[in-house]
């Protein structure tokens, strides 16, 4: 386990207290997405294809959820008092089941969440790589602080498995079948079991 000086826990604090106060309330996010889904502002945005789309998934995702009441008991007697910062963008397919079922759980519960479009900092994500890689989403547990205690993502162990799956046999368990997978686990899990491994980590 590598060691943290006081002055990089100082660091830490400051680093993460700046990237809350320039991160999106859950609905502030849910405006910027409707506004790059129909009148991006963005020139030649790269995902401008994906928008709709994870628009789309993400109002899916919002209409049919329905809170744990065993989840959030047990997540209240964890007495978590901090505060949940994801990082995400609104094109992002993981995001879409993932995100609006993170955010709404920990509303509930009384937690101030807070959204980070990755690509307006890149400085934030490059400290939460997985595999080298800046993927996401990412959920990211601070204490009262703004210390973080923990971090998940991007995404449920059972997607984790059919990423595994498609990299390890793509000739019999081709991209667009994995995705395909993917997105009907998404819809029929409705962000739970993302919800269950965020709780381990309270």
């Amino acid at each position: 386990m590598n060691s943290t000086t006081a002055d990089q826990k100082n660091n830490t604090f400051q680093n993460l207290q700046n990237y809350w106060f320039y991160a999106l309330t859950f609905e502030e996010y849910m405006a910027v997405a409707v506004q790059r889904a129909t009148n991006n502002i963005i020139e030649n945005d790269p995902y401008q294809e994906y928008y709709d789309l994870g628009l789309q998934r993400t109002n899916r995702t919002l209409k049919t959820l329905k809170l744990d009441a065993e989840q959030l008991e047990r997540a209240q007697a964890k007495n978590f008092n901090g505060k949940i910062l994801i990082i995400s963008e609104p094109w992002c397919g993981d995001a879409s089941a993932t995100v609006p079922a993170v955010a709404k759980f920990f509303e509930a519960l009384g937690n101030d969440v807070r959204v980070f479009l990755r690509d307006q900092d890149t400085s934030l994500i490059d400290h939460f790589l997985t595999n080298d890689t800046q993927s996401i989403p990412k959920v990211i547990v601070l204490d009262e602080n703004f210390n973080v205690t923990a971090n998940w993502g991007p995404r449920p162990q059972y997607g984790n498995d059919l990423l595994k799956k498609f990299k390890e046999n793509p000739e019999t368990y081709p991209r667009e079948v994995f995705y395909n997978d993917l997105q009907v686990y998404y819809s029929r899990n409705k962000g739970k079991d993302a919800i269950e491994e965020i709780i381990t980590l309270l």
